[in-house]
Protein backbone atom coordinates (compact mmCIF):
# COMPACT_ATOMS: atom_id res chain seq x y z
CA UNK A 1 0.00 0.00 0.00
CA UNK A 2 1.62 3.32 -1.06
CA UNK A 3 2.82 5.26 2.08
CA UNK A 4 2.78 9.15 2.83
CA UNK A 5 6.04 9.54 2.36
CA UNK A 6 5.53 8.04 -1.44
CA UNK A 7 2.62 10.63 -1.88
CA UNK A 8 4.71 13.20 -0.81
CA UNK A 9 7.25 12.14 -3.53
CA UNK A 10 5.24 12.45 -5.93
CA UNK A 11 3.79 16.56 -4.82
CA UNK A 12 7.27 17.19 -4.80
CA UNK A 13 8.21 15.86 -8.19
CA UNK A 14 5.46 17.74 -9.62
CA UNK A 15 6.93 20.66 -8.38
CA UNK A 16 9.73 20.65 -9.98
CA UNK A 17 10.87 22.03 -13.42
CA UNK A 18 10.99 20.38 -16.60
CA UNK A 19 14.71 19.60 -18.14
CA UNK A 20 16.08 19.48 -21.36
CA UNK A 21 18.99 18.40 -22.87
CA UNK A 22 20.52 19.14 -26.48
CA UNK A 23 23.45 16.99 -26.66
CA UNK A 24 25.74 16.36 -29.43
CA UNK A 25 28.88 15.08 -31.15
CA UNK A 26 31.23 18.01 -30.94
CA UNK A 27 31.32 22.05 -30.82
CA UNK A 28 29.79 23.44 -33.87
CA UNK A 29 27.17 21.11 -34.62
CA UNK A 30 24.68 23.73 -33.40
CA UNK A 31 23.23 23.09 -29.83
CA UNK A 32 23.05 26.53 -29.01
CA UNK A 33 21.63 27.51 -31.98
CA UNK A 34 18.77 25.36 -31.63
CA UNK A 35 18.38 26.07 -28.31
CA UNK A 36 18.14 29.92 -28.65
CA UNK A 37 15.61 29.04 -31.85
CA UNK A 38 13.09 27.33 -29.01
CA UNK A 39 13.46 30.04 -27.01
CA UNK A 40 12.17 32.33 -29.73
CA UNK A 41 9.48 30.26 -30.53
CA UNK A 42 8.40 30.02 -26.95
CA UNK A 43 8.40 33.37 -26.66
CA UNK A 44 6.20 34.42 -29.12
CA UNK A 45 3.70 31.31 -27.43
CA UNK A 46 3.35 33.55 -24.55
CA UNK A 47 6.37 31.60 -22.46
CA UNK A 48 8.02 33.93 -19.90
CA UNK A 49 11.51 32.09 -21.20
CA UNK A 50 14.74 34.24 -20.82
CA UNK A 51 18.49 33.13 -21.19
CA UNK A 52 20.47 32.34 -18.10
CA UNK A 53 23.56 31.62 -19.39
CA UNK A 54 24.61 31.19 -23.40
CA UNK A 55 27.66 30.82 -24.79
CA UNK A 56 28.08 32.29 -28.37
CA UNK A 57 31.72 31.46 -28.76
CA UNK A 58 31.54 34.75 -31.24
CA UNK A 59 29.75 32.80 -33.83
CA UNK A 60 27.68 35.98 -35.76
CA UNK A 61 25.00 33.30 -36.48
CA UNK A 62 24.45 32.24 -32.57
CA UNK A 63 25.01 35.84 -31.32
CA UNK A 64 22.18 37.24 -34.00
CA UNK A 65 19.83 34.57 -32.05
CA UNK A 66 20.74 36.14 -28.67
CA UNK A 67 18.64 39.72 -29.82
CA UNK A 68 15.12 40.02 -28.81
CA UNK A 69 15.10 37.45 -25.88
CA UNK A 70 15.43 38.88 -22.16
CA UNK A 71 18.52 37.91 -20.52
CA UNK A 72 19.00 37.64 -16.73
CA UNK A 73 22.26 39.59 -15.71
CA UNK A 74 25.06 37.42 -15.07
CA UNK A 75 27.53 38.19 -12.18
CA UNK A 76 31.06 39.35 -12.15
CA UNK A 77 33.34 37.62 -10.10
CA UNK A 78 37.26 38.83 -9.32
CA UNK A 79 39.53 35.84 -9.64
CA UNK A 80 43.35 35.44 -9.27
CA UNK A 81 43.11 38.94 -10.68
CA UNK A 82 40.64 38.91 -13.22
CA UNK A 83 37.35 39.82 -13.45
CA UNK A 84 35.05 36.85 -14.92
CA UNK A 85 31.10 36.58 -15.73
CA UNK A 86 29.41 33.78 -14.40
CA UNK A 87 26.34 32.75 -14.38
CA UNK A 88 23.94 34.18 -11.49
CA UNK A 89 22.42 31.23 -9.86
CA UNK A 90 20.62 33.39 -7.18
CA UNK A 91 18.76 36.23 -9.72
CA UNK A 92 17.54 33.20 -11.81
CA UNK A 93 15.82 31.77 -8.61
CA UNK A 94 14.48 35.12 -7.91
CA UNK A 95 13.36 36.14 -10.81
CA UNK A 96 11.68 32.60 -11.32
CA UNK A 97 11.26 32.72 -15.09
CA UNK A 98 8.86 30.20 -16.66
CA UNK A 99 12.15 28.54 -18.66
CA UNK A 100 15.52 29.51 -18.25
CA UNK A 101 18.41 28.57 -20.88
CA UNK A 102 21.75 27.32 -19.66
CA UNK A 103 24.24 26.14 -21.68
CA UNK A 104 27.56 25.10 -21.59
CA UNK A 105 26.60 22.48 -18.55
CA UNK A 106 29.29 20.87 -18.21
CA UNK A 107 31.33 24.14 -17.20
CA UNK A 108 33.14 24.10 -13.93
CA UNK A 109 32.43 27.14 -11.48
CA UNK A 110 34.92 29.86 -10.33
CA UNK A 111 36.33 28.91 -6.74
CA UNK A 112 33.80 30.59 -4.28
CA UNK A 113 30.79 29.46 -6.17
CA UNK A 114 27.88 27.99 -4.21
CA UNK A 115 28.28 24.62 -6.47
CA UNK A 116 31.43 23.44 -8.11
CA UNK A 117 30.03 22.64 -11.49
CA UNK A 118 26.97 24.13 -13.48
CA UNK A 119 25.08 21.22 -13.30
CA UNK A 120 24.52 21.36 -9.79
CA UNK A 121 23.38 24.72 -10.04
CA UNK A 122 20.91 23.26 -12.43
CA UNK A 123 19.59 20.95 -10.36
CA UNK A 124 19.04 23.55 -7.77
CA UNK A 125 16.99 25.50 -10.34
CA UNK A 126 14.60 22.60 -11.19
CA UNK A 127 13.74 22.04 -7.50
CA UNK A 128 12.89 25.56 -7.13
CA UNK A 129 10.29 24.86 -10.36
CA UNK A 130 11.86 26.21 -13.29
CA UNK A 131 12.09 24.67 -16.44
CA UNK A 132 15.81 24.00 -17.64
CA UNK A 133 16.99 23.83 -21.40
CA UNK A 134 20.47 22.90 -21.67
CA UNK A 135 23.36 21.84 -23.57
CA UNK A 136 26.33 19.91 -23.79
CA UNK A 137 28.70 17.51 -25.86
CA UNK A 138 28.97 13.62 -25.88
CA UNK A 139 32.30 13.99 -24.48
CA UNK A 140 31.37 15.43 -21.40
CA UNK A 141 29.47 12.31 -20.26
CA UNK A 142 31.54 11.01 -17.23
CA UNK A 143 30.93 6.99 -17.35
CA UNK A 144 32.38 7.47 -22.23
CA UNK A 145 35.74 9.22 -20.44
CA UNK A 146 37.40 6.13 -20.93
CA UNK A 147 36.02 5.88 -24.50
CA UNK A 148 36.61 9.37 -25.88
CA UNK A 149 39.95 9.21 -24.60
CA UNK A 150 40.58 6.30 -26.57
CA UNK A 151 38.92 7.99 -29.84
CA UNK A 152 40.30 11.38 -30.03
CA UNK A 153 43.24 10.58 -27.11
CA UNK A 154 42.45 13.57 -25.46
CA UNK A 155 41.44 13.54 -21.64
CA UNK A 156 38.43 15.69 -21.15
CA UNK A 157 38.45 17.60 -17.71
CA UNK A 158 34.57 18.88 -17.30
CA UNK A 159 32.78 16.18 -17.00
CA UNK A 160 29.11 15.32 -16.24
CA UNK A 161 27.51 12.50 -14.05
CA UNK A 162 25.16 10.01 -15.97
CA UNK A 163 22.86 10.73 -13.31
CA UNK A 164 22.04 14.03 -15.17
CA UNK A 165 20.62 12.35 -18.36
CA UNK A 166 18.50 10.47 -16.03
CA UNK A 167 17.30 13.09 -14.67
CA UNK A 168 16.28 15.04 -18.04
CA UNK A 169 12.56 14.86 -19.44
CA UNK A 170 13.66 15.21 -23.13
CA UNK A 171 17.33 14.22 -24.28
CA UNK A 172 17.53 15.93 -28.44
CA UNK A 173 20.42 14.67 -30.12
CA UNK A 174 21.83 18.02 -32.96
CA UNK A 175 23.32 15.70 -35.81
CA UNK A 176 25.36 16.83 -38.37
CA UNK A 177 27.19 14.48 -41.02
CA UNK A 178 30.79 14.62 -40.71
CA UNK A 179 31.03 16.20 -43.99
CA UNK A 180 28.60 18.97 -42.95
CA UNK A 181 30.30 19.47 -39.71
CA UNK A 182 33.97 20.03 -41.24
CA UNK A 183 32.37 22.38 -43.89
CA UNK A 184 31.34 24.19 -41.04
CA UNK A 185 34.48 24.58 -39.29
CA UNK A 186 36.49 25.01 -43.19
CA UNK A 187 34.05 27.96 -43.45
CA UNK A 188 34.41 29.79 -40.01
CA UNK A 189 31.16 29.20 -38.22
CA UNK A 190 33.46 27.33 -35.25
CA UNK A 191 36.40 28.49 -34.08
CA UNK A 192 38.38 31.57 -35.60
CA UNK A 193 40.79 30.94 -38.56
CA UNK A 194 43.62 30.95 -36.88
CA UNK A 195 42.67 27.96 -34.74
CA UNK A 196 41.00 26.17 -37.94
CA UNK A 197 43.52 23.98 -39.02
CA UNK A 198 45.04 22.83 -35.54
CA UNK A 199 41.48 21.63 -35.09
CA UNK A 200 41.42 19.61 -38.26
CA UNK A 201 44.71 18.07 -37.37
CA UNK A 202 43.53 16.91 -33.55
CA UNK A 203 39.92 17.21 -32.60
CA UNK A 204 38.01 17.32 -35.54
CA UNK A 205 39.59 14.30 -38.02
CA UNK A 206 37.02 12.58 -39.38
CA UNK A 207 37.56 9.49 -37.79
CA UNK A 208 37.32 10.49 -34.39
CA UNK A 209 33.98 12.68 -35.59
CA UNK A 210 32.39 9.12 -37.37
CA UNK A 211 33.22 7.83 -33.81
CA UNK A 212 31.47 10.70 -31.61
CA UNK A 213 28.62 10.71 -33.95
CA UNK A 214 28.18 6.90 -33.14
CA UNK A 215 28.16 7.67 -29.40
CA UNK A 216 26.16 10.63 -29.51
CA UNK A 217 23.27 8.72 -31.23
CA UNK A 218 23.74 6.01 -29.22
CA UNK A 219 23.19 7.75 -25.87
CA UNK A 220 19.89 9.70 -26.92
CA UNK A 221 18.70 6.43 -28.61
CA UNK A 222 19.19 4.75 -25.19
CA UNK A 223 17.81 7.57 -23.18
CA UNK A 224 14.80 6.66 -25.54
CA UNK A 225 14.61 3.51 -24.55
CA UNK A 226 14.80 4.22 -20.75
CA UNK A 227 11.86 6.31 -20.85
CA UNK A 228 9.79 3.79 -22.74
CA UNK A 229 10.31 0.90 -20.31
CA UNK A 230 9.89 2.69 -17.18
CA UNK A 231 6.29 3.99 -18.37
CA UNK A 232 5.43 0.30 -19.60
CA UNK A 233 6.85 -1.54 -16.69
CA UNK A 234 4.46 -3.91 -14.96
CA UNK A 235 3.97 -4.86 -11.37
CA UNK A 236 5.78 -8.23 -12.06
CA UNK A 237 9.22 -6.33 -12.76
CA UNK A 238 11.89 -7.94 -11.24
CA UNK A 239 14.21 -4.83 -10.93
CA UNK A 240 18.32 -5.35 -11.96
CA UNK A 241 20.13 -4.11 -9.52
CA UNK A 242 23.82 -4.19 -9.69
CA UNK A 243 26.92 -4.79 -7.71
CA UNK A 244 30.34 -3.54 -8.98
CA UNK A 245 32.88 -4.89 -6.92
CA UNK A 246 36.46 -3.26 -6.63
CA UNK A 247 39.97 -3.65 -5.25
CA UNK A 248 42.45 -1.18 -4.13
CA UNK A 249 43.99 -1.17 -7.89
CA UNK A 250 42.78 2.57 -8.67
CA UNK A 251 43.10 2.15 -12.60
CA UNK A 252 40.79 -1.20 -12.93
CA UNK A 253 38.64 0.30 -9.91
CA UNK A 254 38.26 3.44 -11.97
CA UNK A 255 36.87 1.05 -14.90
CA UNK A 256 34.91 -1.06 -13.76
CA UNK A 257 32.73 1.81 -11.38
CA UNK A 258 32.60 3.83 -15.24
CA UNK A 259 31.39 0.45 -17.08
CA UNK A 260 28.74 -0.79 -14.32
CA UNK A 261 27.65 3.09 -14.25
CA UNK A 262 26.78 2.63 -18.13
CA UNK A 263 25.02 -0.42 -17.58
CA UNK A 264 23.20 1.02 -14.38
CA UNK A 265 21.85 3.89 -16.90
CA UNK A 266 20.84 1.44 -19.43
CA UNK A 267 18.52 -0.53 -17.40
CA UNK A 268 17.62 2.62 -15.52
CA UNK A 269 18.42 0.86 -11.60
CA UNK A 270 20.02 1.67 -9.06
CA UNK A 271 23.84 0.14 -8.36
CA UNK A 272 26.43 -0.23 -5.45
CA UNK A 273 30.26 -0.18 -5.44
CA UNK A 274 31.58 -2.33 -3.16
CA UNK A 275 35.25 -2.97 -1.81
CA UNK A 276 36.03 -5.33 0.62
CA UNK A 277 38.51 -4.20 3.37
CA UNK A 278 40.71 -7.27 4.16
CA UNK A 279 42.89 -6.65 7.30
CA UNK A 280 45.79 -6.48 5.51
CA UNK A 281 44.54 -2.89 3.83
CA UNK A 282 43.26 -1.68 7.55
CA UNK A 283 43.46 1.64 6.99
CA UNK A 284 46.04 1.42 9.66
CA UNK A 285 48.42 -0.93 7.15
CA UNK A 286 47.09 0.22 3.74
CA UNK A 287 49.63 2.17 1.60
CA UNK A 288 48.77 5.86 0.99
CA UNK A 289 48.68 5.88 -2.79
CA UNK A 290 46.41 3.21 -2.68
CA UNK A 291 44.36 4.90 -0.02
CA UNK A 292 43.89 8.03 -2.00
CA UNK A 293 42.88 5.74 -5.15
CA UNK A 294 40.14 4.46 -2.72
CA UNK A 295 38.90 7.63 -2.07
CA UNK A 296 39.13 9.04 -5.36
CA UNK A 297 37.14 6.18 -6.56
CA UNK A 298 34.79 6.54 -3.60
CA UNK A 299 33.94 9.84 -4.71
CA UNK A 300 33.52 9.10 -8.61
CA UNK A 301 30.64 6.64 -8.02
CA UNK A 302 29.18 8.63 -6.05
CA UNK A 303 28.85 11.59 -8.53
CA UNK A 304 28.07 8.48 -11.19
CA UNK A 305 25.09 7.55 -9.08
CA UNK A 306 26.38 4.82 -6.89
CA UNK A 307 25.81 4.48 -3.50
CA UNK A 308 29.35 3.39 -1.94
CA UNK A 309 30.02 0.46 0.95
CA UNK A 310 33.25 -0.53 2.38
CA UNK A 311 32.90 -3.71 3.97
CA UNK A 312 35.67 -5.27 6.49
CA UNK A 313 36.05 -8.78 5.70
CA UNK A 314 38.80 -11.40 5.51
CA UNK A 315 37.34 -13.47 3.13
CA UNK A 316 36.68 -11.53 -0.23
CA UNK A 317 34.20 -14.20 -1.28
CA UNK A 318 32.07 -14.25 1.94
CA UNK A 319 31.87 -10.53 1.89
CA UNK A 320 31.05 -10.15 -1.53
CA UNK A 321 27.97 -13.24 -1.32
CA UNK A 322 27.16 -12.06 2.70
CA UNK A 323 26.22 -8.19 0.72
CA UNK A 324 24.69 -9.51 -2.24
CA UNK A 325 22.23 -11.99 -0.52
CA UNK A 326 21.26 -9.66 2.27
CA UNK A 327 20.33 -6.59 -0.08
CA UNK A 328 18.56 -8.67 -3.16
CA UNK A 329 21.54 -7.74 -6.12
CA UNK A 330 20.58 -9.12 -9.03
CA UNK A 331 24.13 -9.10 -11.09
CA UNK A 332 27.30 -9.06 -9.89
CA UNK A 333 30.23 -7.05 -11.71
CA UNK A 334 33.61 -7.43 -10.99
CA UNK A 335 37.17 -7.25 -12.77
CA UNK A 336 38.64 -9.71 -15.01
CA UNK A 337 41.32 -11.84 -12.51
CA UNK A 338 44.99 -11.16 -13.36
CA UNK A 339 46.22 -15.07 -13.81
CA UNK A 340 49.55 -15.80 -12.57
CA UNK A 341 49.17 -13.30 -9.76
CA UNK A 342 45.66 -14.93 -8.80
CA UNK A 343 46.86 -18.99 -9.73
CA UNK A 344 49.90 -18.34 -6.90
CA UNK A 345 48.60 -16.62 -4.30
CA UNK A 346 44.83 -17.99 -4.28
CA UNK A 347 45.01 -20.78 -7.21
CA UNK A 348 41.39 -19.13 -8.30
CA UNK A 349 39.75 -20.75 -5.32
CA UNK A 350 38.16 -18.30 -4.02
CA UNK A 351 36.78 -16.61 -7.08
CA UNK A 352 35.24 -19.85 -8.28
CA UNK A 353 33.58 -20.47 -4.94
CA UNK A 354 31.83 -17.39 -5.52
CA UNK A 355 30.82 -18.04 -8.93
CA UNK A 356 29.53 -21.39 -7.86
CA UNK A 357 27.60 -19.65 -5.11
CA UNK A 358 25.94 -16.84 -7.08
CA UNK A 359 25.17 -19.31 -9.55
CA UNK A 360 22.87 -21.56 -7.38
CA UNK A 361 21.01 -18.02 -6.55
CA UNK A 362 20.41 -17.25 -10.12
CA UNK A 363 22.46 -14.18 -10.05
CA UNK A 364 24.12 -12.72 -13.02
CA UNK A 365 28.09 -12.17 -13.08
CA UNK A 366 29.53 -9.48 -15.89
CA UNK A 367 33.64 -9.80 -16.07
CA UNK A 368 34.59 -6.19 -16.78
CA UNK A 369 38.18 -6.41 -19.35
Amino acid sequence: MPSAQDFLELIQKSRKGKFKIYIGMSAGVGKTFRMLQEAHSLLRNGIDVKIGYIETHDREETKALTEGLPEIARKSVFYKGKSLEEMDLQAIINEHPEVVLVDELAHTNVEGSKHKKRWQDVLEILDNGINVISAMNIQHIESLNDEVRKITGVEVTERVPDKILAFADEVVNIDLTADELLTRLKEGKIYKKEKIQTALQNFFQGGHILQLRELALKEVATHVEKKVETEIKTENFKPVKFLACISSNGKVAKNIIRKTARLASYYNSAWTVLYIQKPSESLEKIALDKQRYLINNFNLAQELGAKVMRVKESSVHKGILDYVIEHNISTVCMGKPHAKLWQNMFGYSWIYTLMNRLNERQIDIIILS
